[in-house]
């Protein structure tokens, strides 16, 4: 009896198993195939996060400052993706965040304040901020991020081997490939206005980088500068009937004004290329720009690589990101009311 019994459980066993296949509805090597990938992808993001965690399991807690200049999309997606790749590491650590609303005195005072409080490593994001930074300590590592031109800002010796306290990553961006969008939507363009901020330098380096390329497509580009946000609105007022489009970089005092330039530009029908995703979702046309998310998070990982393994600051490049992560951003809400039709550019 009992093994007629065990033989008919089994029975009952091979048919529900066979029921339930039966229902799931799916072919079974295709679900086999599916879920191969599917491990196979989770197994490699989880043997790298596995592999970092075991490296920041040493009951640490680092003390972290964070010095943004001043609030605005991109600065502000720059600091969420620092943050994430702290978190995916498994970092134990503490942060201060400090915001210094665009005011380079602000960004003295925090900077000041950061290192008095005697923290492990500061984030500096915003060339102003970074210089406040750099400024207030020669000793405690200093990653910085959203800056052009460490180099050309004084912050490192090169950009190649930094040779102090100081690295990071650069938001240099395809400025070239910008102006070449901006023909590409405007043929009959001439006369470009080049709307930046005097007070950051990073903005000075695009500048001349795009009226260099606005001059290589066959344009006159001609600068339009702020000392302050005060003045954006004056100054993009004086620019109607004299540029046939705007050109904004990654310039923080614009890109926090951005609303102001919109409002102005397009009420007068001048269309504007910009830097970056938030300066078109503030009411700009168009960008080729990078992923400030993706900088915040390439800078995480150099923070957690100083941090756990011992980087030599001095000794790491700046890096950056590179082109394939740039991409195309239009509003087209602005295109409906300059009257431009961008389907082309998809």
């Amino acid at each position: 009896m009992k093994k007629k019994a065990k033989a008919l459980s089994l029975a009952l066993a091979g048919i529900m198993m066979l029921s339930l296949a039966a229902c799931s509805g799916k072919a079974p090597e295709k679900t086999e195939a599916a879920a191969d990938t599917t491990a196979a992808q989770s197994s490699e993001k989880a043997s790298e996060a596995a592999t970092t965690a075991a490296k920041t399991a040493d009951g640490k807690q680092y003390k972290i400052g964070v010095l943004q200049l001043v609030q605005h999309t991109a600065l502000d997606a720059s600091n969420k993706g620092f943050i994430q790749a702290l978190d995916d590491a498994g970092l134990n650590y503490t942060v201060d965040q400090q915001n210094a609303s665009g005011d380079q005195p602000t960004c003295q005072t925090i900077a000041s304040k950061l290192v008095n409080d005697g923290d492990d490593l500061i984030l500096a994001i915003a060339t102003p901020a970074a210089q406040a930074v750099a400024g207030a300590t020669s000793e405690i590592p200093v990653l910085v991020t959203a800056v052009t031109d460490p180099a050309a800002s004084d912050l490192v010796e090169s950009n190649e081997v930094p040779g102090g306290n100081i690295t990071g990553t650069s938001d240099l961006t395809p400025v070239k490939e910008q102006i070449s969008l901006l023909k590409k939507i405007l043929p009959d363009a001439k006369t470009v206005g080049v709307l930046y901020c005097t007070a950051e330098s990073n903005s000075e380096i695009q500048a001349k980088m795009a009226k260099e390329a606005i001059e290589a497509e066959g344009m006159t580009g001609v600068d339009y500068t702020v000392s302050s946000s005060n003045e954006i609105q004056t100054v993009v007022t004086s620019m109607v009937g004299k540029v046939d489009a705007i050109y904004a970089p990654t310039d923080n005092t614009i890109a926090a004004g951005m609303t102001t330039v919109a409002m102005i530009a397009n009420e007068n029908k001048i269309p504007t290329i910009c830097g970056e995703e938030g300066m078109v979702k503030a009411g700009g046309l168009a960008t080729y720009g990078i992923d400030y998310y993706e900088l915040g998070y390439l800078t995480g990982k150099q923070a957690v690589k100083i941090l756990t393994e011992g980087g030599d600051v001095s000794k790491m490049p700046i890096e950056y990101l590179p082109l394939e992560k740039c991409k195309l951003s239009v509003n087209e809400e602005t295109a409906k009311t300059l009257g431009i039709d961008l389907s082309g550019l998809k």
